[in-house]
Order: structure tokens, then C-alpha cells, then sequence
């Protein structure tokens, strides 16, 4: 099962890690905070912070040398036995730690995955997370392959280089098992990613618009989805806490049908095996017909987080779709903090999910920026062919309609994807 490849975090008492340039568009200060708050639900006691800048990460320590090593004298009175890096180590740094410092190496990806592990609840969210998971793992038994080899050797007490000691037996098996591994949950995978475009193709040709929230992590938006809904997910003030995507119907308050679909939450510096694992279920956000960007008014680093989604987006190929930026929790946010965010963030709409404040101008913004893509119609449908008229008014935006002895008369917009169903009948 994919927790049983969570790092063991429990009873561990962390120092956290960060090297920095003055380039990055986080303080460094806030981006520790927000490794700190992935490290408790995780198990992790938080015991000192540790952050240096440097003209560039130090490719073989992380930090500096130097550090380290005070670190390594502040071992007894700090009592960690694990230290966290917030960036993705690569093997060789993971290895420098390890043997300097004498404690478990963790990165940020690491707790992350652990978490995700924690949290994937369907079948699906647990072949994506397990997939994840190995990816991350197979470069570092490959950086732990120097130490293996030398084992070997020794165990073989200097004979020829091509009879191999158990030491690097054991790597290989392990690469190869773990290869095998990473092949079974790609086909797995691609055999979900085959479901859900199917379903996406039954929905296209429904015309039944696609609304996909997207959003940092912790934003709301499965506290969003359930007040919009009804759909009882499970929503808590804690980094991923969802990971599942939840699609719903919603009625708009013109009668019109939507579905609107949760999707797993974004944060900065999130790991690339992540987000390939994840593709079948970020494919969501790439075939909805408008984004829901869910902010989280209050956070004290908003714009950053705005700008981590919109790269996220963007990278997704999705920086040109249709896309409505919603500030959520603004109950718990100054009018005149309320009033800059709106000014400097385009196509807003302030919202508490929460308490239901702003739904309504929501739920009205929503349909008009669906509408914008819908094609305007004129169509005498006969009495006979009635279902086409209630589909008419369940999945499109009915302006007028009018009945005589031909039938009924409608004027309003359709989605593209119907306009078949009614070209018979076209005026």
C-alpha cells in the first residue's frame, strides 16, 4: 500500500533547512512557516530553523559546509534527530547530511508524499500517490549505490571487479523490483486516464459546462464545493487535506446545469513526479471550459501564492483559458486589505464559502462567463421533440420562449458541442 512508502516521520524532532539566493519570491522566513505547517500533521516536531543565503545551492551540502558542521555541535542542545530541507534534495546533498549530521534526511518533496499518502482515501489517489513515491525514490537508492558497491567490495576482499558482492546485488534487485514496480502503476494509471476521458467525452457531448476549481493548498475550495453543492467533502484548515477530485451538478440560478469539479490543491515548489503522477487527475482543470482560481483572501502571502497557481496553470498549458479569481474567506480579511487585493488581481469576485457571503453574485458571475462562449440560437422545436426543449433549458440560457401551434419557440444560447441536436430545427 502506498502509506506503507511514507517516510517514518513519527516522534521526530526536525531542524529545517533552507539555502536562498535573494532571488525567489518567497522570504524565506515564510516559506520555513509553511514547510513547518506540511511537517506537524506529518508527525514532525519542530525544534529550530536554519536558513542561508548563498550566491547558489552548494551542489554537494545543501548549505554551506561550515553550517553544517555548527549545526553538528548544536546537535545535544537541540536534541533533532532529523533535519528537513525545503527544496528537493538531490542524492548527493541527501548523502552529506546523512553522514555529517548522523540524523534522518528529509526534503520538502519527502513530506509532502507523505502526506499525500496519509490523505488518498479512492484507488486512484493511491496509485498516483505510490507512483509518486517510487519515482522519488529510485534516484536515491541509485546516490546510495557508492556506498553499496563498497560494501561489496570489501565482502568480496579484493577479487576481480566482475564478481559482484551482495551489497550491489541487493541495489540492483532493488532498482529493478522498484522499475517493475513503476511500469504496473503507469499502466494503472493510463488505464484511469482512459476512464476519465471517456467521461469527459460523454460530458462534451452533453454540453454540460465544465467548471474546475483550482487553488493553492488550504484556499477552500472543497469548503467552496460543498456550499455550492451540497456534496459533504471532506474540507479541514489543513494542507491537503482532499486529494481526490469531486465532481457535482450544480443548477445556476437560471435553471442552467454545470459541473464543477474539485481538484487536488497547488503549493510552491511542488515536486515534478507529483505533478506527472497526478496528470489524469489535473486533466480535469485542462478540459473545464472556466477556472475557478480560489484564493485565499486572508494568508499573509497571498500574492505569492496567487503567482505559484498561475505558474502551475501555465505550466499545465491552461494560462490562456477562461478564468474567474475568486477571494474566499474576505469575513476574515480588512475592508481596505479586501479593497487592494481586488485592484490588483483581475476578474474578482470576494466570497466566504463558509459563511455563504458573495455566492449569489458567484454563482451569476459564473454563468455569464460561460455564456461568453456559448453561440446564439433561434429554434422552433415541435411539440413532438419536447426533450429537446427541456435540454435546451437545462444546458443552455433560454432568453425567450414562446409556444404556438408549431411547437415552441426559443431564442438564447447554446454550447457548441449541442448545436447538432438542434440543427434540424434552426431558424
Amino acid at each position: 500500500m502506498p502509506t506503507s512508502l511514507a517516510p517514518p516521520l513519527t516522534r521526530q524532532r526536525a531542524v529545517l533547512l533552507a539555502a536562498y539566493t535573494g532571488d525567489e519570491s518567497w522570504r524565506p522566513e515564510a516559506s520555513l512557516d509553511e514547510l513547518a505547517r506540511l511537517a506537524g500533521p506529518a508527525g514532525v516536531e519542530v525544534v529550530g530553523q536554519v536558513s542561508q543565503r548563498a550566491r547558489g545551492h552548494q551542489p554537494a551540502s545543501y548549505i554551506g559546509k561550515g553550517r553544517v558542521r555548527t549545526l553538528k555541535e548544536e546537535k545535544s542542545s537541540l536534541a533533532f534527530n532529523a533535519v528537513i530541507a525545503d527544496d528537493e534534495l538531490t542524492p548527493e546533498q541527501h548523502r552529506y547530511l546523512e553522514n555529517v549530521l548522523d540524523v534522518d534526511v528529509l526534503d520538502r518533496t519527502a513530506v509532502i508524499l507523505h502526506i499525500f499518502a496519509q490523505h488518498a482515501r479512492s484507488r486512484e489517489g493511491q496509485l498516483q500517490v505510490e507512483l509518486a513515491q517510487y519515482r522519488y525514490r529510485l534516484p536515491r537508492l541509485t546516490g546510495r549505490g557508492v556506498e553499496l558497491s563498497r560494501m561489496g567490495a570489501a565482502a568480496r576482499g579484493g577479487m576481480g571487479v566482475n564478481v559482484r558482492g551482495p551489497g550491489e546485488t541487493k541495489l540492483e534487485t532493488d532498482r529493478r523490483r522498484i522499475r517493475r514496480r513503476i511500469s504496473e502503476l503507469n499502466r494503472e494509471i493510463e488505464s484511469v486516464r482512459a476512464k476519465r476521458a471517456h467521461s469527459r467525452r460523454q460530458r462534451r457531448l452533453s454540453g454540460t459546462p465544465v467548471v474546475a476549481l483550482a487553488g493553492y493548498t488550504n484556499a477552500g475550495k472543497s469548503t467552496l464545493l460543498n456550499a455550492l453543492t451540497g456534496a459533504g467533502v471532506l474540507s479541514s484548515d489543513q494542507l491537503f487535506a482532499t486529494l481526490d477530485p469531486t465532481t457535482r451538478r450544480v443548477q445556476m440560478p437560471s435553471g442552467q446545469e454545470i459541473l464543477l469539479t474539485d481538484t487536488v490543491g497547488f503549493i510552491q515548489k511542488l515536486p515534478s513526479d507529483l505533478v506527472a503522477a497526478f496528470r489524469a487527475t489535473l486533466e480535469e482543470i485542462v478540459e473545464a471550459d472556466l477556472i475557478l482560481h480560489v484564493v485565499d483572501a486572508s494568508h499573509p502571502q497571498v500574492e505569492e501564492q496567487v503567482e505559484a497557481v498561475e505558474d502551475e496553470l501555465e505550466d499545465l498549458g491552461v494560462g490562456d483559458r477562461p478564468r474567474l479569481t475568486v477571494l474566499n474567506k474576505c469575513d476574515l480579511v480588512a475592508p481596505e486589505r479586501l479593497g487592494r487585493l481586488r485592484d490588483d488581481l483581475d476578474a474578482c469576485v470576494a466570497i466566504s464559502a463558509l459563511t455563504g457571503h458573495g455566492l449569489v453574485q458567484l454563482a451569476e458571475q459564473i454563468a455569464a462567463a460561460i455564456a461568453a462562449a456559448f453561440v446564439h440560437v433561434d429554434v422552433q422545436i415541435p411539440y413532438d421533440d419536447a426533450a429537446l426543449v427541456s435540454l435546451f433549458r437545462t444546458r443552455g440560457m433560454v432568453d425567450a420562449e414562446q409556444h404556438d401551434d408549431r411547437g415552441t419557440h426559443i431564442t438564447g444560447k447554446l454550447p457548441a458541442a449541442l448545436l447538432p441536436s438542434f440543427r434540424a430545427y434552426l431558424s
